[in-house]
């Protein structure tokens, strides 16, 4: 028998609009939070860059929008606002059955409070929508990822404020709307669960005194529940064939010893981590997050019917990302690893990555497993891949294996999990075409297919070209898997 995915099986790549379209001051656009993420410096690069993880204050806003010197990459991304004909045709040259990508809020609405759109941006994206169409290729859209409208930031405080759930539905309603006969898969919030690590890039939110405050941190994270909720009942309203759903930043975690302790870190970590789906798929908060709330001071304004839009309108299924796992300690060790969005110890048993990340294919059968025994709804892996140094030949190739290599593994085991009984629906490869680093603002870290013809400062002819993994993955979507699967 030979080995394969099923048959409507969505493989493709993923994007986001704030790393790969670029044109930011383009045809209306508004300024986003991502628009002051400022490139770090070298020795900054293999943890979480201080620009995306450090509170912001609104000094450090007003010095960015106004810095004339400073490298802020994600204004310029791949450019994929001028050359995404070119893009989606090497990904139809792949066999792409869908492209995850984001839709920039600003572009819509410049400031985010407006009652009308932006028409100019409303009709980049049909135009990148009826390309994808063109090809056959099903769009997966994100409302919100790792951008917000400054305006909104400045003037009401982010998802602190109540006002932006009104603001943010406004939005989801009118690209559901312009959208509905284009667009089936959609996500509301990218990784909803690190606003702690996020919260003004996605959350909109300022710490004047340079440290996070977890009152404001999950209030601003129930409005986007409630938001997400309500957003989800009225795609459902505007097209009963969307199917809405929520993203995950996974943090697979194992107990580092077989002592209780770490094992109850484990669970505690879980929880943690999961706290966030358990609101969007179950529709409630879990009996968990009442002790956590208590210890912490916590206490969420919570209107009369918010409860009960929560309970009504919970997501269709559930997507994440997953590059790595990590190991729970309750005595924290001194040695510890880079990764994504946190820091653990190393696992002896596993190689990292040139930036430290722990690679862990088996460890994408276990999240598969544990997610889908928890909540029994479809699953999509929409972000999975490698971040590497690339050499770029004088041919215009790139000899990747390393990438091959890890795709080969990853994609093993989501077969397994397949077997195992696990209803995956889509995978989509992050960073399909090399585009900027989320944390870090560089280039040089590359996680594509393509190869973009760009450095970490902007500058190079921005050109295209084909890696080793391109043909691999081209071939591995030509049949279904099998390719991999039987060699």
């Amino acid at each position: 028998m030979i080995k394969q995915f099923p048959q409507d099986f969505l493989w493709g790549g993923a994007t986001a609009a704030n790393q790969f379209e670029g044109a930011w001051n383009v045809d209306g656009r508004g300024p986003a939070t991502s628009d002051t993420a400022r490139a770090v410096a070298p020795e900054e690069r293999k943890t979480m860059g201080s620009e995306f993880s450090s509170p912001m204050t609104r000094e450090k806003l007003e010095y960015a929008l106004n810095d004339k010197k400073g490298l802020y990459p994600k204004r310029w991304g791949s450019d994929f606002y001028h050359r995404y004909k070119e893009d989606i045709a090497l990904y139809a040259e792949m066999g792409f059955k869908t492209f995850r990508l984001s839709i920039a809020w600003s572009r819509i609405f410049p400031k985010g409070d407006e009652k009308e759109a932006n028409e100019a941006g409303l009709a980049f994206y049909d135009k990148v929508f009826d390309e994808l169409n063109k090809y056959g290729i099903e769009p997966l859209v994100t409302l919100s990822h790792y951008e917000f409208p400054i305006h909104l930031v400045t003037a009401y405080g982010g998802w602190k404020n109540r006002k932006v759930i009104d603001f943010f539905v406004h939005y989801a309603e009118t690209v559901f709307k312009r959208y509905k006969d284009k667009v089936k898969y959609w996500l509301t919030f990218n990784e909803i669960n690190i606003i702690g690590m996020t919260g003004y890039l996605s959350g909109g939110l300022l710490f004047e005194d340079g440290k996070l405050n977890l009152q404001e941190m999950y209030q601003a994270a129930h409005h986007q529940f409630v938001a997400s909720a309500l957003a989800t009942k009225a795609g459902h309203e505007i097209n009963p064939d969307f199917k809405i759903g929520c993203m995950l930043a996974r943090m697979q975690a194992y107990p580092a010893t077989c002592n209780p302790d770490d094992v109850m870190e484990e669970v505690r970590k879980d929880h943690e981590n999961l706290f966030f789906s358990d609101v969007q798929v179950r529709g409630k908060y879990p009996s968990y997050a009442k002790r956590f709330f208590k210890e912490n001071g916590i206490e969420l304004e919570i209107a009369d019917d918010d409860l009960e839009i929560l309970q009504d309108y919970p997501v269709d299924f559930m997507s994440f990302s997953y590059y790595m796992s990590s190991l729970a300690r309750k005595k924290k060790s001194d040695e510890e690893t880079a990764g994504n969005l946190i820091l653990s110890e190393p696992n002896p048993y596993l190689q990292a990555s040139d930036w430290g990340w722990q690679i862990d294919p088996v460890g994408l059968r276990i999240t598969l497993n544990k997610l889908y025994d928890r909540y029994q709804i479809p699953l999509m892996v929409v972000e999975n891949g490698l971040g590497a140094l690339d050499k770029l030949e004088e041919d215009g190739s790139v000899h990747d294996q390393y990438r091959i290599d890890y795709l080969k593994s990853h994609v093993e085991q989501m077969y397994e999990a397949i077997e195992d009984g696990v209803d995956l629906i889509g995978y989509t490869w992050w960073g399909c075409t090399d585009l900027v680093s989320a944390s870090t603002s560089e280039m040089s870290k590359r996680y594509g297919f393509v190869y973009v013809d760009a450095d970490d400062q902007g500058q190079g002819t921005f050109n295209r070209s084909r890696k080793d993994s391109f043909f691999y993955y081209k071939n591995l979507i030509a049949t279904n898997g099998a390719s991999v699967l039987n060699d």
